[in-house]
């Protein structure tokens, strides 16, 4: 254990977009830590994004009848789904027909509930859930199964200010890879939250050092590096301005890509379905 850390007087920031952070800041209070919130990234539906959904949802025929399965990669996606079905008077599906799948990954999936799905469709025999073990978008492509030719309409987000993330273009390309015709919609808007997005992470909070960063996306490693070029400094110069600081990200798929854009991460939380996992593992870090 590093004896910077003996101290349980922590300070833990985190980069979430504020729909996650509200979930991921209590679980940060019942450490006994204190939560620092530096968002680099705001996730949140647009016009653009509500009229792409509405283009597969509305009448006279809905095209998402053209569609076996509905794939969701993120709670947000879920959501902004959810909004554009409060947009319509009746259920875009057909009733009648072959077995209609929903996907979704972990905690998320709380979200596909009965409500959910009625909106979809009136008839919910016609409806599978499908929740993966391990909530990782490849786990998802592998539990869907040989798509056949059949049509997925995948809701991820349009990246703005930003390069994209390897996530969903690796989705999507897995996905057709096991046959399936792997549709993208823009669901909602992933937006850098700016220049000085990561300046907490040199300040810290009252000239105390930040003890972790936890990341829960590979968007959210991306925007703490453009802010950093902006203010014309690297990630090293974090690392300096907090000797000892722990990385910690959300699951692996996270912290594959933050290694990618050269961001050493020390934890990883093992059970990522819900922010518990990430939480969990940097307490068991720092209790060995």
């Amino acid at each position: 254990m590093n004896a910077s850390h003996v101290s349980t007087h922590r300070l833990l920031a985190f980069t979430t977009p504020e729909n996650y952070a509200v979930r991921l800041s209590p679980l940060i209070h019942l450490k006994g830590w204190t939560p620092l919130w530096c968002p680099t990234v705001a996730v949140e539906p647009t016009t653009h994004t509500k009229s792409s959904l509405l283009h597969y949802l509305s009448p006279p025929i809905p095209q998402i009848n053209q569609f076996s399965a509905l794939a969701f990669t993120s709670r947000t996606g879920i959501s902004a789904f959810s909004d554009a079905l409060s947009e319509l008077n009746s259920p875009p599906l057909s009733p009648f027909g072959d077995e209609f799948t929903i996907s979704a990954l972990g905690k998320d999936a709380e979200l596909i509930d009965n409500s959910f799905v009625g909106r979809i469709c009136t008839n919910s025999d016609r409806i599978r859930v499908l929740i993966p073990k391990v909530p990782t978008p490849a786990v998802l492509v592998e539990a869907l199964g040989f798509g056949g030719g059949r049509t997925v309409l995948c809701p991820v987000p349009v990246v703005v200010g930003l390069e994209e993330p390897s996530v969903v273009p690796n989705f999507l390309r897995e996905l057709n890879a096991k046959g399936w015709v792997a549709v993208r919609v823009d669901a909602y808007e992933t937006r850098w939250m700016g220049a000085e997005c990561a300046a907490a992470l040199l300040r810290g909070d009252g000239g105390c050092g930040v003890d972790a960063v936890v990341f829960t996306s590979t968007g959210e490693v991306e925007g703490v590096l453009k802010s950093l070029r902006a203010m014309g400094v690297d990630w090293g110069a974090v690392m300096r301005r907090n000797p000892g600081m722990v990385v910690a990200a959300h699951g692996p798929v996270t912290a594959a890509g933050a290694e990618g854009l050269g961001v050493c991460v020390n934890v990883v939380g093992s059970k990522f379905g819900s922010f518990d996992g990430v939480v969990d593992a940097l307490a068991h870090f720092w209790n060995d």
